[in-house]
């Protein structure tokens, strides 16, 4: 799927524009929709960017981090309440969960000791655990929003610790393989970016280190290409349940921290970023190392991303992508998709509890699609039920996911009412239960 020749121009012009205003060597971005990569924009030829030239992801590692924990939490050997201490003791702040840590609200200061991880080389797991302590703890968990890579370290030290496995050897393993994702490394492969510092008055380039960055390597180590990360936006869109349940990832994208109390533009899930604009929430991750910056920014309603890679610090990305995600919604909304007809009919018993019922003037309108009751309630939304026994219906979506809907019948047996939650409906308005 290809986008229409003006919105292409649209990305192509501001690609250009931002790449001669920023002053990064280049630029490279891709737009996602439905699983492909739909449109690619580059600019600036040092190098010239293309769809298999590696760059460093930074922080967009911190996504896959979070990933192999949920897969952890589905198999049963963990939970996200659980204290840090329980898989990986002896770090001093064994009190925090596994929750606070992947959303960024467990109060931990944002980097670990000694000279900055991301330009130094990384020490080992044993040698970071032993310069953390309770001191590391700047305030009370769930207090504010606090990023932390250090946090993400020690996510990594767990994953290692509890499956015997090196974090990198895991990635590749429980995603980078499954996935395909063959041009996302620990270390960078040619043919990749070099990454500058671009000088502020001159304009020349100075090269940075390409570090590994050890037991930090779980918050920002991995390089990966533009056609890589856009299948991993794609995963992020529509995951592949071979990898991570749907309903998982969903539980990822729900707010842990809001990080903007004034507005609420922006918060943090399980391992993801989450941004507003307008009526719409994007989810995804930035990333920087020295030399590079990454976005990935996901609109998972429509299955549409954009990913970005610059080869210059301090670039601007993440709100490039998030304004052209925005371009190519507004200029190419999601086509609606078609409605079909029931390939078959409801079972008698079903059939009967479709249709209109009322409550305090309120209506609630029963449907039924595929086997499910839809509740249509007028000013509070659409919930879908699913059959849990007799004249027995459990929410599994919308304002009453989780409640229980019940039939209550009279003494001839027909439905009389439904209950939900309390909330009694019946077939007339004027009627009272």
């Amino acid at each position: 799927m290809t986008l229409l020749p003006e919105t292409a121009r649209q990305i192509d012009t501001r690609v250009a524009q931002a790449q001669a205003d920023g002053h990064t060597p280049s630029l490279v971005l891709g737009v996602v929709r439905d699983g492909t990569l739909a449109h690619v924009a580059v600019a600036g030829e040092d190098p010239h960017p293309d769809v298999d030239l590696q760059y460093r992801v930074g922080s967009i590692s911190k996504t896959m981090t979070a990933t192999l924990i949920m897969q952890l939490r589905d198999a049963g050997r963990l939970a996200l309440d659980d204290r840090l201490e329980q898989h990986l003791p002896g770090t001093g702040v064994g009190d925090l969960t596994l929750r606070q840590l992947l959303g960024h609200a467990s109060g931990m200061q944002r980097e670990p000791e000694g000279d900055w991880w991301e330009r130094a080389a990384g020490v080992d797991l044993t040698t970071l655990l032993a310069d953390v302590g309770a001191d590391k703890i700047a305030y009370p968990p769930h207090r504010a929003y606090h990023y932390s890579n250090l946090a993400y370290g020690l996510l990594g030290g767990l994953l290692e610790r509890l499956t015997g496995t090196p974090w990198a050897d895991l990635l590749d393993e429980r995603i980078l393989t499954p996935l395909g994702l063959r041009r996302t490394t620990y270390a960078a492969t040619e043919p990749y970016a070099r990454g500058y510092v671009v000088h502020p008055w001159h304009g020349t380039l100075r090269e940075e280190p390409r570090t590994d960055t050890g037991a930090m390597a779980p918050a920002g180590q991995l390089w990966s290409t533009i056609e890589d990360l856009g299948r991993w936006a794609a995963f992020l869109a529509d995951p592949d349940p071979s990898v991570l349940a749907a309903e998982t990832l969903t539980e990822m994208c729900a707010p842990v921290v809001i990080s903007d109390l004034d507005s609420w533009t922006g918060g943090h899930g399980l391992g993801l970023e989450l941004y507003r604009d307008g009526e719409r929430v994007y989810v995804g991750h930035g990333g920087s190392m020295p030399g590079y910056v990454a976005a990935l920014v996901v609109h998972r309603p429509t299955r549409t991303a954009v990913v970005a890679f610059a080869n210059s610090y301090g670039f601007p990305i993440t709100g490039l992508g998030r304004q052209l995600l925005t371009t190519v919604l507004d200029a190419e909304p999601a086509f609606p998709q078609p409605w079909r007809p029931a390939t078959a009919a409801p079972d008698a018993e079903s059939a009967e509890l479709t249709g209109r019922w009322w409550w305090m003037g309120t209506s609630l309108d029963l449907t039924w699609n595929a086997g499910d009751l839809v509740a249509h309630v007028r000013g509070e939304g659409v919930s879908r039920f699913t059959a849990e026994g007799t004249d027995r219906w459990r929410g599994r979506s919308g304002p009453e996911n989780g409640e229980v809907l019940s039939v209550l019948r009279d003494d001839s047996g027909r439905a009389a009412a439904v209950d939900i939650a309390t909330f009694v409906f019946t077939r007339s308005p004027d009627e009272v239960p």
